[in-house]
């Protein structure tokens, strides 16, 4: 029995011993700086990696494989992450226990006057002093209290056998600043958890909440398992409100979909302000709204600017940024293949989309124009290094040498990239061809002709991936500065009888009449078979100078380069003729060569090379738009933001008392002797400072005599310099 007895009760010993244990860890500062370091660490990745950005983004950023091990360690939502939270909440619970196991110590330290020491205790302290006085112990323990009092200090007397103690202190509300410094991380901590997504994950887990993953559907048409009630005490989510529209839901983006939240007020925008600056940055802009209280029934106008939010019940109404809220836009497409210079309109809205048929596309299929973007007005640098839209290379050097001896003879050698010449270049749009696959293509186009290295062109834009940048198809504006000539010689290029008719017409303005038959037809057989390979027919299946550059790699290298001359002679006489037969095909007169014209269709000739890698079956240019503008607010409850400001505070407090506010303790031990009394002196404080040396000093001067006795301590006379 009792044997059992003291194994119980070394079991409860043990266990008491590993709960101290633990407890000391968890409130110990080691402890406390390495989740401080974890959670710096963290904060720096979630401020370098954006946060709550839609996954494709960061599959397209990271690769497959690295974007498994983010997404297993949350770091596309870092701040909610659930081993985040956790280091937080072990902040809170190691602050915590620090606090209340040292604490109590700390205000019992601050109310004790440590009067419990003895005078050899005082002897061992290195700023010490001692003289000897003639006053009685009754007069000078008056007279050195009144003088520490008018010094600042709080003082005790306390009567020892045969002396009597001063103690002193100042200063002791320095260790409030540890108790303020932390309790403001444990407040700063809480208020951040409480303005943390916990409350959703929380109606996740518990309430079978579910984000939505769907697109194109109405609110009031999406099931409520995917809605938060206006009881959801704290959330950050994004509305956006054309002008003249409204809304009460706030979106809320989670790593699958989005959650939504009802909002107790309707937020109706009635005009959306913007001004920029010369660069096309925006300036300011802000949003004239009316709120609607659903409870009241009531409504007020407001302006929301950015860093000056509407706040109301609670809620914070953020002006975020701003968006395109629908512009319609009128659209003329140009058919890019076929034999066929085909146009047709189209009525556009943005954010939405458009099926092309089999006709239209010119028998390439069905497609869908997906509208995503619209810019009034852009602000470029035209100077800067740009790309064509090549973007496949012959890889052997003659023909490298042979493009970019073209590139230079056109004039669209890139310019310093360092010059700057920004310009208004006027409105554009951005749009995605997707095919039946799901295959989808970006482009970018302007609706204006721009001036680019002393012409007027057509950009077009086009790019595989938002990885990419845009690569341009510079199209020369006609006299008319339209597409019509291009887009007539285009077709006329694909139509074979029209090739053919171009080389006999080339031959025989070439030579002279007199020339022998056979030398014409020798010549317009060259023609023709170069018009065939630049437009695609040849054996190697490409097209443009990439195609002629592989045809002329197979004649010896050395009668490559006369070879290339005699080629593209051919070539742009033939060119000539070919837009003057298409010209008159749609009953339009032939126009006389002049050097403008010339210029023209060498820039047509090398945008059609380029239109080869255009990769879409129209070219969609818009001629005119109705801009509806889009506000994006962000709407936020945070109930722990006061908290946090709390915690704030208290930190202000806290720093400010440990690095201001010095303690200092001072003790003077008064005991008879043969002449008076003796008087030993004794000083300390938690930092040794040279300002503690110096006032340990003014303090011997001002409390010691000063004429007619002897330092005990020294020897010196009292009045004697130190």
């Amino acid at each position: 029995m009792e044997l059992e007895t003291n194994t119980s009760g070394l079991e409860i010993k043990t266990q008491r011993l590993w709960l101290a244990h633990t407890v000391e860890l968890l409130s110990s500062m080691r402890f406390a700086i390495s989740l401080l370091t974890i959670i710096a660490i963290s904060s720096i990745i979630g401020t370098v990696l954006k946060q709550n950005e839609p996954l494709p983004n960061y599959v397209n950023q990271f690769g497959p494989f690295w974007f498994e091990v983010f997404q297993h360690l949350s770091l596309y939502s870092l701040y909610s992450a659930w081993w985040f939270l956790t280091i937080m909440g072990f902040l809170v619970l190691s602050t915590s226990l620090c606090l209340i196991r040292n604490a109590p110590k700390m205000l019992k330290d601050m109310r004790s006057w440590r009067e419990n020491v003895r005078e050899q205790s005082l002897r061992n302290f290195h700023h010490k002093a001692e003289w000897d006085s003639e006053l009685s112990i009754d007069a000078l323990t008056t007279q050195l209290s009144s003088q520490i009092k008018r010094l600042g200090y709080q003082f005790k007397i306390v009567q020892k056998d045969n002396a009597t103690l001063i103690a002193a202190k100042q200063g002791a509300g320095n260790k409030w600043g540890y108790i303020f410094a932390h309790a403001a991380i444990v407040v700063i901590c809480i208020g951040g958890l409480l303005d943390s997504d916990l409350a959703i994950r929380f109606q996740m887990w518990f309430g079978g909440k579910v984000p939505f993953e769907g697109s194109g559907v109405l609110i009031s048409q999406i099931p409520e398992k995917h809605k938060l009630s206006l009881a959801n005490p704290t959330f950050r989510g994004n509305i956006s409100i054309p002008e003249g529209m409204s809304g009460n839901t706030a979106v809320i983006p989670q790593a699958k979909g989005v959650l939504l939240q009802d909002l107790p007020f309707t937020i109706e925008l009635k005009k959306f302000n913007i001004d920029f600056y010369s660069t096309g940055m925006p300036k300011l802009f802000a949003s004239d709204v009316v709120i609607k209280d659903h409870e009241t029934g009531k409504s007020f106008p407001a302006i929301v600017k950015v860093n000056h939010p509407l706040l109301y019940k609670g809620y914070a109404v953020f002006q975020s940024s701003f968006d395109d809220g629908g512009s319609r836009l009128q659209i003329k497409a140009h058919a890019m293949a076929g034999a066929n210079a085909m146009q047709f309109p189209i009525d556009a809205r943005m954010g939405g989309s458009n099926l092309l048929s089999q006709e239209q596309t010119s028998g390439r299929g069905e497609y869908t124009i997906e509208w995503t973007a619209f810019r009034p007005f852009n602000v470029e640098n035209l100077a800067r290094d740009g790309q064509d839209l090549r973007a496949v290379n012959p890889n052997k050097n003659f023909a490298q040498q042979f493009t970019a001896d073209l590139d230079k003879h056109s004039g669209s050698a890139a310019k310093n990239a360092n010059n700057k010449d920004l310009k208004n270049v006027g409105p554009s749009m951005q749009y995605k061809l997707r095919d039946k696959t799901g295959q989808a293509r970006e482009f970018n186009n302007y609706m204006q002709p721009v001036l680019l290295d002393g012409n007027w062109v057509f950009l077009a834009g086009a790019r595989d991936s938002p990885n990419e940048q845009f690569r341009y198809l510079r199209i020369p504006a006609d006299e008319n500065d339209k597409l019509d000539e291009w887009m007539r010689l285009r077709a006329a290029l694909v139509n074979p009888e029209l090739r053919e008719r171009a080389a006999e017409a080339y031959a025989k303005r070439a030579l002279p009449a007199t020339s022998a038959e056979a030398m014409q037809t020798q010549l317009a057989t060259s023609a023709k078979k170069g018009l065939a390979i630049f437009a695609g027919e040849g054996e190697a299946k490409l097209a443009g100078f990439t195609a002629i550059a592989g045809f002329l790699e197979k004649i010896p290298a050395a009668e490559q380069t006369r070879a290339a001359d005699v080629f593209m002679k051919i070539l742009n006489g033939s060119m000539w003729d070919l837009w003057q037969l298409a010209r008159a095909k749609d009953s339009l007169p032939v126009l006389e060569l002049t050097e403008k014209r010339a210029l023209f269709l060498q820039q047509a000739t090398s945008a059609l090379s380029d239109a080869f890698f255009y990769g879409a079956p129209v070219y969609l240019q818009m001629t005119g738009f109705e801009e509806i503008k889009a506000s994006v607010f962000q709407v936020t409850r945070a109930p722990g933001q006061n908290v946090v400001y709390l915690g704030c505070l208290f930190l202000v407090i806290g720093v400010f008392a440990m690095f201001y506010i010095r303690e200092r303790r001072l003790w003077l031990w008064i005991k008879q002797d043969e002449a008076g009394s003796q008087v030993l002196m004794a000083l300390s404080s938690q930092r040794k400072t040279l300002d503690f040396e110096k006032e340990f000093e003014q303090l011997k001067l001002q409390l010691r005599p000063r004429t007619g006795l002897t330092d005990v301590t020294t020897g010196k006379p009292t009045d004697s310099p130190i």
